[in-house]
């Protein structure tokens, strides 16, 4: 800790971003990536970006890139705002729509940048026990006698579980919460979720954020996108152009536009990774496991009989890097990415070496 420091710095604890281990033959399974590469049209569209015009400053607004997206979703392109990946486009919401007077509400277990968020803002928070079970109950969520929150915020499916809610319950905590802002993180969505967008014509108080990180397989270009209803985007442009006029590059919005033309590609590798999902989980619970209902791109599993942070070391041993989190509920529990099915099958042998040594 330095003298230098503001009291804002001393009182922050950072987000821990997976590991990004540099080892030989090793089987990645746990920051999430897409096992499939970009689009070849996104690959040809950066391509073509690199050219004399990187001399000039890109599109402030990326419009090309919010007609794209609202072309996809059938929505006007007024109601798209886009930034540095979807943490860029979280943390203006929090600045922007979530620093309220009140608390604002958020699953106790859920993606772990929600309170750096607010500690970094000074935002207000309370967190809500997941069930039992493991999944959100929206039910939770209302506040006594009517009284209003800060604003809601949680992952659809949710991370590092991979629990979907379903549609209609989101719509039934957006009709009891409408002086609150809601926001759906639905970075996993479309493996396997119904996006709540088409919610966002009914709905002025609902955020919808995705990413381009996950389902296209651009985690290495930085593309996030929110939907909402157009005093929502103004809120958040006003903060992006407080801070940085230009979040997305040329390469970044020629590529992200591609991709989301490229509907037949993307179809295609979701559908492969929802289909080596569903078989890694039918062959993790033949071994024993106890796998959480996922509709993302990753499973949430433990064993009964097996330590889970000893079975990520030997997985380790093993060339296979899985997440674990040292954390209350879950401390034994693995999350694991869903790879190619040549992936899956190492992970599976190397799973059934590990349970039988014991």
């Amino acid at each position: 800790m330095s003298r230098f420091w503001s009291d804002v710095v001393k009182g922050l604890t950072p987000y821990v971003p997976g590991e990004q281990p540099k080892l030989a033959n090793l089987v990645k399974l746990n920051t999430n990536e897409n096992p499939y590469g970009p689009s070849p049209r996104a690959l040809a569209a950066i391509r073509e970006a690199t050219g004399e015009s990187l001399k000039l400053y890109p599109d402030p607004n990326a419009e090309q890139l919010k007609l794209a997206i609202g072309k996809y979703h059938g929505i006007d392109a007024r109601n798209v705002f886009v930034g540095n990946g979807s943490d860029e486009v979280l943390a203006h919401a929090f600045l922007g729509l979530l620093k309220q007077a009140r608390p604002i509400l958020f699953p106790d277990i859920s993606y772990s940048f929600y309170p750096v968020y607010c500690g970094l803002y000074q935002v207000a928070f309370e967190t809500i026990p997941l069930a039992d079970d493991f999944s959100i109950q929206l039910s939770d969520y209302a506040k006594p006698h009517g009284e209003k929150c800060g604003g809601i915020i949680f992952p659809n499916p949710n991370a590092p579980t991979g629990c979907l809610v379903p549609l209609a319950e989101i719509e039934i905590l957006l009709r009891s919460n409408p002086d609150s802002v809601v926001v759906i993180d639905e970075a996993y969505v479309d493996f396997g979720g119904e996006s709540a967008i088409p919610l966002v014509a009914r709905y002025p108080n609902l955020l919808v954020v995705q990413t381009l990180s996950k389902s296209r397989s651009l985690a290495g270009l930085r593309v996030g996108f929110a939907v909402g209803h157009v005093d929502l985007i103004e809120a958040l442009e006003r903060v992006k152009n407080s801070f940085n006029s230009y979040p997305l590059d040329r390469l970044a919005i020629a590529g992200a536009t591609a991709a989301f033309e490229d509907r037949e590609y993307f179809d295609k590798t979701r559908n492969a990774v929802i289909a080596s999902r569903e078989k890694l989980v039918a062959e993790l619970k033949a071994l024993g496991f106890e796998v959480l209902p996922s509709a993302a791109n990753f499973i949430f599993v433990r064993h009964p009989k097996h330590d889970a942070e000893k079975s990520a070391l030997a997985l380790r041993q093993r060339s296979i890097i899985v997440r674990h989190f040292k954390l209350p509920r879950i401390e034994q529990f693995l999350r694991i990415t869903v790879g190619t099915d040549e992936q899956c099958a190492a992970l599976v042998a190397a799973l059934k070496a590990i349970l039988e040594q014991r």
